[in-house]
């Protein structure tokens, strides 16, 4: 039997909370996913944890274990950040109000799984104004189901990503609850203070600035195959900080508590490269860093400070916006999204879908892997459990995996695809940079 804790991803996305949770000790037997595309990229990063492509409204707790393939075995951890709206109208309850449907569900999973714990993500908005109500009524909801809630002055702790070796200020909700006459795990302590000096913790040391998490990468501008593909074989990499060891997995303690993946270190992955015009270069190259270019609105980085906060934009059913990506500190052009991931904290084995819109949304989209490890490793504490080092490697799924449009893994996965607006041709014009930019400072010059 294996000792490794069991973990199960709820709202999986690609695989930032897996990969913390992995990373902790934990194994993660399965995980659901309702987008195909997400889940053929944790297919690939996760060929043994079982995909469930599904929604949870109407999942059972018995096909999940049977799907996983546990069996009866106790469930030890149920984690995920479900969405949600978190409005509380005056004299209904929050969970009255059907877009709150998912984390009713994401209760329910937990309950009928009987998890001895559970982890629920969500933003930090949820923590203030009427929103608290919102949290109050969760609290009660796990209660009423036998869980008790770490619940400090009713509002759940805000953790910020820069405080556990992270480069980016990026602050999620955290709540952390236990099946009553379980220990109740606390929150992890920070580990280190940003790198920018913004809310300095005494004591600790500073994390990874921008430039130790990106400085070795080769310049993406350099490889002409990167404007077709996103790997470019053999090519050599920069000096690397104590931050980028840890990501080519170069250190001792690289893999943490997870297992090793069979990869090649000699490639570069997940890097298309953007085309930028002339004009956007120059504009990029004027701009100081750690400040916002005037017309695209683009965040310079700054190569001592941290990254702003990556986000995702919006999915294929809302129009499939890209949310923009910040400008690198040292090349006049975006940041790619391998150069996301490092500023995330994911590994360089860690794959991402092949396109850039994918990739930086599902990047976006997640939890940093060691903020998860942190709350994961609080968990595993609490069960008291010590974790074990897993003793052989896994193989990466195939790299098909990471090609698939929406169609092909609709196709693969068995399900329906996603209503995607970006998949249909509006048959409008595609307007020129310069008229873009001509426009832009039209409106700026017109209202100021």
């Amino acid at each position: 039997m294996n000792k490794r804790p069991i973990g199960i991803d709820l709202f999986a996305g690609a695989g930032g909370m897996s990969l913390g949770f992995e990373q902790a000790g934990f194994d993660v037997v399965a995980a659901v996913e309702i987008d195909p595309v997400h889940c053929a990229v944790h297919e690939f990063n996760f060929p043994e944890t079982a995909i469930i492509p599904k929604s949870v409204v109407g999942l059972s707790a018995v096909e999940i274990r049977e799907r996983a393939g546990i069996g009866n075995r106790r469930v030890d951890c149920v984690f995920g950040g479900p969405p949600c709206q978190g409005f509380s109208l005056i004299g209904h309850r929050a969970f009255d109000d059907p877009r709150n449907a998912l984390v009713m569900e994401f209760v329910r999973l937990v309950a009928e799984l009987d998890a001895r714990t559970f982890v629920f993500e969500n933003v930090k908005g949820l923590t203030v104004g009427k929103h608290k109500k919102f949290l109050e009524e969760l609290a009660c909801e796990f209660e009423s189901h036998g869980y008790e809630v770490n619940f400090k002055n009713k509002k759940g702790t805000v953790l910020n990503a820069s405080n556990f070796d992270v480069p980016q200020h990026r602050e999620r909700l955290i709540l952390i609850g236990a099946k009553k006459g379980e220990n109740l795990p606390h929150y992890p302590g920070a580990v280190t203070t940003a790198a920018d000096g913004k809310k300095p913790i005494e004591g600790l040391p500073l994390g990874p600035t921008v430039e130790e998490a990106i400085g070795d990468l080769p310049d993406v501008d350099q490889f002409p195959s990167l404007l077709s593909g996103d790997t470019v074989n053999s090519v050599k990499f920069g000096a690397l900080s104590s931050y980028g060891k840890k990501m080519r997995c170069l250190e001792n303690n690289s893999w943490h508590f997870g297992y090793q993946r069979l990869w090649q270190p000699n490639k570069l992955t997940s890097s298309a490269r953007t085309e930028h015009t002339e004009i956007s270069r120059k504009r990029f190259a004027a701009t100081e860093p750690g400040s916002v270019e005037p017309i695209s609105r683009f965040y310079k980085l700054a190569a001592n400070g941290l990254s702003n906060t990556l986000r995702a934009g919006t999915d294929g059913s809302r129009g499939a916006f890209t949310s923009p990506r910040p400008v690198h500190y040292k090349y006049p052009r975006c940041i790619s999204v391998r150069e996301m991931a490092r500023l995330h904290g994911y590994p360089d084995w860690f794959r991402f879908h092949v396109t850039k819109w994918h990739g930086a949304r599902q990047i976006g989209n997640s939890v940093p892997p060691p903020l998860a490890r942190a709350v994961a490793t609080a968990v595993i504490d609490a069960l008291g459990v010590t974790p074990t080092q897993p003793d052989y490697a896994i193989e990466l799924g195939r790299r098909s995996l990471l090609e698939m449009d929406l169609t092909a893994a609709a196709k693969k996965f068995g399900v329906p695809p996603i209503p995607s607006r970006r998949d249909r041709k509006s048959g409008a014009k595609k307007r020129k940079q310069e008229e873009i930019e001509e426009t832009l400072i039209a409106k700026r010059t017109a209202y100021g």
